[in-house]
This record gives C-alpha cells, sequence and structure tokens, in this order.
C-alpha cells in the first residue's frame, strides 16, 4: 500500500473531524454566550403607557420594555427592568446597579460628568406642549416650559434644539400641572404617549393639546462611555436594527388603543362632583329632617312629660309643681309688681263628693278654674294644689280688684249647685299672703303659700267662711300702692297732679333768681297725697319716667308763657336715676322740648342727686356731658349728703351745686359742721362752680351762708312751694321791662 496515500487520507480524516468538531461547539458556544448575557436596565415608571408597573403583576411593562425585549430577542440576550431610585435620568447613569438607562433622546452627559454613549433610535417619539388653552403657541423657543425632573436628559435635548427655550422641572405631573395653572410656565412638555394616559384624568379635562407645537424626538437606551458600554450598546443596537417597523408600530398601538387609566376615589369624586353635591345636600337634608323629627318627637314627649308633671289633668291649670315655676319666672320678670298668693278652699267639699256624686264635684272645681282664668292676666297665675285646694297668684288691685273677683268668680262659683237645682251653697275658706320685698330676691313660693295656708286655718278653725290675711298691714299699703299705680294716668289727665314751684332767691338782693319745680298730688278721692308717699310707690313700679315727662313738659309750657309775657326766669326740674335707665337718651329729650317750646337751654337747669352719680357714676356722667354740649345747665342735688361728693367733682363737669344744710341741722356738733361747710364753699368757688344752699329755714341759717359767700338760697325761710299762679304774682317776679 502506498504510504503517502495513507497519510494524505489520515490527513483528510482529521481536517474533516476538525471541522465537524467546530461547527458542533460553534452553536453551544453561542448558546452558552446567550445565556450569560443579561443586561439590567433602570427605567422611570412615572411615564404611562411608556413605562409603568402594572397593577395586576406588579411588572414593569410599556411600549418601551416591549421595544427592547423584542430588540433583546433579536440579539439574543437578556434584559431585566429596574424602576430608578434616583430623581433623573443623568444621575441614573452613575448607577452601577443598570447596565443601561433609558429612555434618552440623545448622548448626555451624565450627573458626575461623564460622557454617554445611546444606542440606536428604538422608535421615533412624538413630543407635544400641553397648556390651557387660553393661548395658541406659535414660537417654541420663546416660552417658558414645565417638564419633570426626571426628564433631565430630554429637557438637555430640547434645549439643544431650542436654545431659547426656558425649561423648570418639577417634581411630579401634578407640581407640572399646578405651575400652569398658577402661570409659572406657559406650557408643559411631555411625550404624546404619556399625554394620552395623562389627560385621561378628569380633572385635567382643562388642558389642551397644541398640534401646531409638535414634534419627535428619538427613543434610546444609554451608558457611560466606556469599553464595556460600548459592547453593550454594539449588541443592543444588533437587536435594534433587526425589529421590523411594522413591529415597533404594533407595540405602540397596542398600548395606546388600551385603557389603562385607572380612576382613583378623587377622578371619580371630581368627575360626579356635582352629582356628590347634590347628594350630598340631599342627604344633610334628609339628615336634618331625620334629626328635626326626632327633636320634634322627643319635644313632643318632653311636653307631654312636662303637661304631666307641670299641668292639673282634670281642670287643665298649673299642677302644685307648674304653679310653684310659674310663680318664680313671675317674680323674676317682674321685680317691681305687688303681688299677692292665696290659698283657697272649698270647705265640705268631701261632703259634696258624697252626697252629689263624685262627677259633680270634678265639674264644681272645673267652673271654678274656668271662671278665674277669664280674670287673669298673662302676669297672674292659678294651680290646683290638690283635691278642692287651688292657689292663686295675683297683682295687688286693691278693694276694687275684691269686688270683681266676688262678682264674676266667687258668686257664680257659690251659687252653682243652687243654680242646677240643688240646695246647697258653695262656701270658701281663703289665706292671702301679700309678698313683701324680700320675697323678690330670694324667692320661696313654699315659703309663701305657708304663710297663706296659716291664714287659711284660721279661716276653717272659725267655722265659717271668707279670706283672712297673714299680714294685714302690708295688705293696707299695697292696696294704697296699687290706687296710687292704677290712678297715676287719671290724675295727670284731669290736673289731680300739679306742677309747683319753689322760688331760689339772692340772699344779698332779695330777688328771686329762679325756682325749683316740685309735683303735688291733690286727689279728689284721698285728699292731698304726699310726695313722701306717691314718688316711692312710683319708683317701685317703674312709673316715676312717665311723672317726671309730665312735670318736664308743664314746666316748658310755663316757661314759654312767661317768655311771652316779657318774663325771665330758670327752673330746675329733677331728672333721676331710673329716668337715665327708662330714656337712655333722654339728654335728646330735653332737647326736642327746648325746641318745640323755643327756649333758650340755659332756662332749664337738670338736677340730678347726688346719690345717682354715685350708683351709676358712668352713665350719669355721659348723660351729664350730652345735657351741657346741648347748652343745659347741669346740677347735683344733695351735694354733701354722705356719698363720695368729692370724687364726683372730679370725674365729672358740673355748672352748680346745691349745699345739703344737714351738716348744721341735723345732730353732731354744730360748729364743726358749720367749719365743714364753709370750706366746702370755698373749695367750690376755687374750682369755679356756682352753689345754692337748699332747705334754708332761719334767719340764723341764712345769716351764717351769706357771711361764708353762698349767697343764693332756697328754702321755707323765704318761700314754700306754691302753686303756679301764686308764684306768678309774687313781687320779685318782674317783667324784664320793669326791672329796668
Amino acid at each position: 500500500m502506498d504510504i503517502k496515500w495513507i497519510f494524505k487520507s489520515m490527513s483528510i480524516v482529521v481536517l474533516f473531524l476538525v471541522i465537524s468538531m467546530c461547527i458542533f461547539l460553534m452553536p453551544v458556544s453561542a448558546s452558552t454566550d446567550s445565556q450569560a448575557t443579561e443586561f439590567t436596565i433602570g427605567v422611570p415608571v412615572d411615564r404611562c403607557p411608556m413605562f409603568y408597573i402594572d397593577s395586576d403583576s406588579g411588572e414593569i411593562v410599556g411600549i418601551g420594555v416591549d421595544l427592547m425585549k423584542s430588540a433583546a430577542k433579536e440579539a439574543g440576550f437578556e434584559v431585566v427592568f429596574k424602576a430608578i431610585s434616583e430623581p433623573n435620568l443623568k444621575e441614573a447613569l452613575d448607577n452601577t446597579e443598570y447596565d443601561l438607562v433609558m429612555p434618552f433622546g440623545s448622548a448626555v452627559t451624565s450627573a458626575s460628568g461623564d460622557a454617554t454613549i445611546v444606542s440606536e433610535n428604538l422608535i421615533q417619539t412624538p413630543f407635544t406642549i400641553v397648556n390651557t388653552g387660553k393661548q395658541s403657541i406659535s414660537d417654541i423657543s420663546a416660552i417658558r416650559i414645565g417638564m419633570l425632573k426626571s426628564q433631565g436628559g430630554v429637557a438637555e435635548t430640547v434645549k439643544q434644539l431650542y436654545p431659547g427655550i426656558t425649561i423648570i422641572l418639577y417634581d411630579s405631573m401634578a407640581d407640572c400641572i399646578k405651575a400652569l395653572r398658577k402661570n409659572e410656565v406657559d406650557a408643559l412638555l411631555h411625550n404624546s404617549y404619556t399625554w394620552s394616559y395623562v389627560l385621561q384624568k378628569p380633572s385635567y379635562k382643562d388642558l389642551k393639546v397644541q398640534p401646531s407645537a409638535m414634534f419627535s424626538m428619538d427613543f434610546r437606551a444609554g451608558t457611560l462611555d466606556t469599553a464595556e458600554g460600548r459592547k453593550r450598546i454594539e449588541l443592543i443596537n444588533e437587536g435594534i436594527t433587526a425589529i421590523p417597523e411594522t413591529k415597533k408600530q404594533a407595540i405602540a398601538l397596542d398600548y395606546t388603543t388600551r385603557d389603562l387609566y385607572v380612576y382613583s376615589f378623587w377622578d371619580y369624586l371630581y368627575q360626579y362632583k356635582y352629582f356628590l353635591i347634590v347628594g350630598t345636600i340631599l342627604f344633610i337634608a334628609l339628615v336634618i329632617m331625620i334629626v328635626l323629627r326626632q327633636k320634634s318627637y322627643f319635644e313632643e314627649q318632653k311636653e307631654k312629660m312636662r303637661l304631666m308633671e307641670d299641668i292639673d289633668p282634670l281642670t287643665g291649670v298649673l299642677s302644685h309643681n307648674g304653679f310653684r315655676k310659674k310663680v318664680e319666672e313671675l317674680l323674676i320678670n317682674n321685680p317691681d309688681t305687688a303681688y299677692t298668693i292665696s290659698y283657697n278652699n272649698i270647705k265640705d267639699f268631701k261632703f259634696i263628693n258624697d252626697s252629689f256624686g263624685w262627677k259633680v264635684g270634678d265639674e264644681l272645681l272645673k267652673f271654678w278654674t274656668e271662671r278665674s282664668l277669664e280674670i287673669l292676666t298673662d302676669k297672674e297665675a292659678i294651680g290646683r294644689y290638690d283635691g278642692d285646694r287651688f292657689v292663686i297668684l295675683r297683682c295687688m288691685g286693691g278693694n276694687e280688684q275684691i269686688l270683681q273677683d266676688e262678682k264674676y268668680v266667687l258668686a257664680p262659683v257659690r251659687n252653682y249647685l243652687k243654680d242646677r237645682g240643688k240646695d246647697f251653697i258653695v262656701r270658701f275658706c281663703t289665706g292671702i299672703y301679700v309678698l313683701m320685698p324680700d320675697d323678690y330676691k330670694d324667692i320661696n313660693v313654699d315659703k309663701m303659700l305657708d304663710y297663706a295656708r296659716i291664714a287659711e286655718r284660721k279661716v276653717r278653725e272659725t267655722k265659717k267662711e271668707g279670706f283672712e290675711f297673714y299680714n294685714p298691714t302690708q295688705w293696707d299699703r299695697g292696696k294704697q300702692s296699687a290706687g296710687i299705680v292704677s290712678r297715676l294716668p287719671a290724675a295727670v289727665e284731669s290736673g289731680e297732679i300739679q306742677v309747683w314751684y319753689q322760688p331760689q332767691v339772692n340772699y344779698k338782693t332779695g330777688k328771686i333768681t329762679g325756682a325749683e319745680a316740685l309735683c303735688r298730688w291733690n286727689s279728689k278721692k284721698s285728699g292731698n297725697i304726699s310726695p313722701g308717699e306717691f314718688i316711692p310707690i312710683l319708683e317701685g313700679a317703674g312709673l316715676i319716667y312717665d311723672l317726671d315727662c309730665h312735670v318736664w313738659d308743664t314746666v316748658c309750657k310755663d316757661l314759654r308763657r312767661w317768655n311771652e309775657q316779657g318774663r325771665d326766669i330758670c327752673v330746675s326740674v329733677n331728672l333721676s336715676r331710673q329716668d337715665i335707665v327708662k330714656n337712655p337718651d333722654v339728654a335728646e329729650h330735653f332737647n326736642t322740648l327746648k325746641e318745640f317750646y323755643n327756649l333758650s337751654p340755659g332756662q332749664l337747669r337738670i338736677e340730678i342727686t347726688e346719690s345717682a352719680y354715685v350708683e351709676n357714676s358712668d352713665v350719669i356722667i355721659k348723660t351729664t356731658t350730652k345735657l351741657r354740649e346741648a347748652g343745659f345747665e347741669v346740677e347735683m342735688d344733695d351735694f354733701g349728703s354722705g356719698y363720695s361728693s368729692l370724687n364726683m367733682l372730679k370725674e365729672v363737669v358740673l355748672d352748680r351745686i346745691k349745699l345739703d344744710l344737714r351738716f348744721i341741722t341735723g345732730s353732731g356738733d354744730q360748729k364743726m359742721g358749720r367749719t365743714i361747710l364753709s370750706y366746702m364753699v370755698q373749695m367750690l368757688q376755687a374750682i369755679g362752680t356756682s352753689l345754692i344752699a337748699e332747705g334754708v329755714e332761719t334767719l340764723e341759717q341764712a345769716d351764717f351762708l351769706g357771711s361764708i359767700g353762698c349767697e343764693e338760697m332756697q328754702g321755707y325761710y323765704f318761700y314754700k312751694p306754691m302753686p303756679v299762679d301764686e308764684f306768678e304774682k309774687l313781687d320779685g317776679f318782674e317783667k324784664k321791662s320793669d326791672l329796668k
């Protein structure tokens, strides 16, 4: 066998084996490399539908994800997507956890200043400008644009394309929208695909896409420009180049046709806000109606319970408990009203029930209360104490009231059974308690009723009918008070109440310098009623203002008449604390009188007692100031009567002081009293306040006052108060013409 042929054959076999092994080993090696090549790609996940986290799987999905997966499949490598934790893509480039970062429109510098390299374009991405639609965008390079901070790389690319543009970066899309609505930027820029998702939010309905300002940018992956980075990009580019264009469009179309936006609670709230508002209003209205119905129901039940507790079911008048409450209320609201409480008992009521039946007895009680209610006012009350015992709170009205009660209540009730054919006269035992001043301060209704019961027991134990007072003296005073109060209007109308004048004189000249107006009551029924008697009663009843108004008006009429006769005089009138309480603007009342009767303000001197300044100083001082501003002279009456006079002289400006002569007429050291009075006169003269002494009754007093510098005086030594016709006849009361 030829040796050459053998070696040649062996060489061919060896070459065949080597080629076979290479062919066999090549795919195995490629498969091993592809399994070992896996890239971690960092992406932002707030850019649906480009990159976002699927709510079902929890994985990162989107157009960019599917495009890169397609490129990886074509190039034979694996990709893993990871959400970037950095605020923007430029900072993510420096993180070695990511092999690649996307998306980029072009190569940019990393946050640390390193150069980068980017892949081929995966897809041409449209970018759209959005604003509120109030103005159109014609020149992109001359506006302020808002973008996400995570789009820092895109922002650099946009800046390269439009050098004159102003870009402001924000943390979130919500911040971008807020800045746009606040006019901090003119428009917002983002991927059109992302806008198609974002603008589905109901509260962004007012945002408008500006088609005229649309442009496209590349969609690339990037990494640092290193040898390793270039290898990655080279491998990725192989896959990107191999993706058919139709597949790219199919991926984009698939995501953009899906309904990816998921409404949040706030989206539903915004979209249906009007329905929710109307529904909320209706719900609240329903709740209010239910609450009101419940409240009304509870109030009704409460009222029923109150009625059961406070109202007597048989007669319909107050129960014992209800009467107690009503009396307390009336006494608090009417502290100036004189009241009596009566305890009333039908004598032998058990006999009536036993003889005529309980039904007749009940009808008798109801008849009694019906007749009583007809004459009682809203300031009075009646209650059923128990059984046939009734209690009544009544305004004190004197003998007239007793006669009225007898006619309209007691007589009909007394004859109730007789009028119905039964030979029986109903008899009453009544005890009456007249309320004392302390009863209004410390209200104890049960104590008052006990006093009335004691009086009723006196009647019952005498085996007779009728009434008895617990405190007859107080009743007499109460009757008198009630008579004065009730007769006041008629007394004014008929002229029983008159204005008298007490002249005021200059001691040195003897001339009448003025007069004080005083009130006198000459009753046709009771004769002369002392001012010391009727004035306190009217003050207690709150009627002194009515009397004073009558006096002021009468004085003004007299002054006008005297002016017309050519007589010149000033008159002092009293102004009480109660007058100011009743009419806080009493100064204006005097001003009206002055203008109506055409008087000069100096003709009226307004006297206010010293005690009034002490008791209610702030109000009195304000009134005094207003009176003096209107031109009236204001006097302090009873100066030196025991109050803080000196302090008040500091607080308020007065025109005249009326000295009280108690220092030289009362008990104590008269010499010391004269010394005090002398220094008081000097003090008043020093502060420029004029003065007059009142109550001068003797020549000795007049001489002393004149010696210490007090020239004007008033008192019985000179003149007593007198009717107006006598006053006008006095020699010192002359016409102006007579004084010339």
